[in-house]
């Protein structure tokens, strides 16, 4: 059987001051009165039916999520006790799923994408899975072709075309700076790492034991637990904090034998900051990304205006700027000022505690 498995455990800091560690970035409800969470398990109609729909979220959230998403499953919800990157996150979902389906096939998803059409995931997905059963040695990720040079995502190297829209992989290349990113898109022979993956469950179960003999051996019991039913929170609070946080690039993907590429030839908006509202919302006259119930703009141009309540949001000549209000906190910044994000809530958290957190 097929099972797909949607990651779900990040707070979402350059979302701050709506994502806190009480309400992740996930479950936002920014587009359209729907949530990135929402949005991704829709997007997975037609090709899961709910009950082979997993989340792997942080505890923290796991009950949020379950509110949020009432047609999935409870015990399909798993919560982490604490964040150890994609890799332990990966490889629990395997094991809780072999427990079930040794045999199975699994597709990894995110929970803070944007992909249009619909269509166009669906198909690419079903290509994925169905090149995954027909190779089951060989671990498949998703490439976005790149339309500008990106330097906040990772790339692949395409190697041999081995069917229409597959391929195999030359290599996975980190982070670049803007003059190698911009070498990648005009070779035509790089895509976007999409952080999204297809592979059959012996194929990854064997890929984590060859490479991350660790996780692999700390996480071998879910399986059993998941085969009996049982619950697995006291296991998971025992042997999460041991394990080394890694993604699973970085562990398996970068080091296995076998890896192809299949190409998502889609719109893909990884929505993880402010400025990248822009690029999903319909923008007002002024070139505004606005998601606010009350608001007057006066000759402000390409600003990003949020509010999370019905309070007034009065903007007046101010270009270029994240202008977000909350309960509790209000963020405005320049979006060249983006990327520090970061750093502003760390001073925050300095300054107040975990209170604005």
């Amino acid at each position: 059987m097929r099972y797909a498995v949607i990651m779900a455990g990040g707070a979402g800091k350059r979302l701050w001051p709506h994502s806190r560690q009480c309400k992740p970035k996930q479950l936002l409800k920014l587009l359209g009165g729907k949530s990135l969470m929402e949005i991704a398990v829709e997007r997975l109609e037609g090709l899961f039916e709910p009950e082979q729909i997993y989340i792997v979220t942080n505890a923290e959230y796991a009950d949020l999520v379950a509110e949020a998403l009432p047609n999935l499953p409870r015990e399909n919800i798993v919560g982490e006790p604490e964040g150890r990157d994609t890799l332990n996150a990966i490889a629990l979902g395997a094991e809780l799923l072999a427990g079930k389906d040794e045999n199975g096939t699994m597709a990894v998803f995110t929970a803070d994408h944007i992909i249009r059409p619909k269509e166009c995931f669906t198909g690419a997905v079903q290509l994925a899975m169905d090149t995954a059963e027909a190779n089951p040695d060989a671990l498949l990720t998703f490439g976005v072709r790149p339309t500008w040079p990106h330097t906040g995502l990772g790339y692949i190297e395409c190697g041999e075309k081995t069917g229409q829209d597959v391929f195999q992989v030359a290599s996975f290349q980190e982070k670049p700076d803007h003059t190698t990113a911009r070498k990648y898109v005009e070779s035509g022979g790089y895509f976007w790492n999409s952080g999204m993956f297809v592979w059959t469950l012996p194929a990854i179960r064997g890929a984590v034991a060859k490479y991350a003999p660790d996780s692999a051996k700390k996480l071998a019991p879910i399986h059993e637990a998941s085969a009996q039913g049982k619950d697995i929170t006291g296991l998971l609070a025992k042997v999460y904090p041991t394990l080394e946080k890694i993604s699973i690039d970085f562990a398996v993907m970068e080091k296995a034998d076998k890896v192809m590429m299949v190409a998502l030839n889609c719109e893909w908006i990884d929505l993880g900051s402010w400025p990248s509202l822009e690029e999903v919302l319909d923008l007002d006259q002024q070139g505004n990304a606005i998601v606010a119930e009350n608001h007057v703009i006066m000759d402000s141009f390409r600003n990003v205006i949020v509010s999370s309540d019905d309070h007034m949001l009065a903007v007046l000549g101010v270009d270029d700027c994240i202008i977000v209000h909350s309960a509790d906190a209000t963020l405005v910044c320049k979006k060249t000022d983006n990327q520090r994000l970061k750093e502003l809530v760390a001073a925050v958290e300095k300054t107040y505690g975990k209170k604005y957190l």
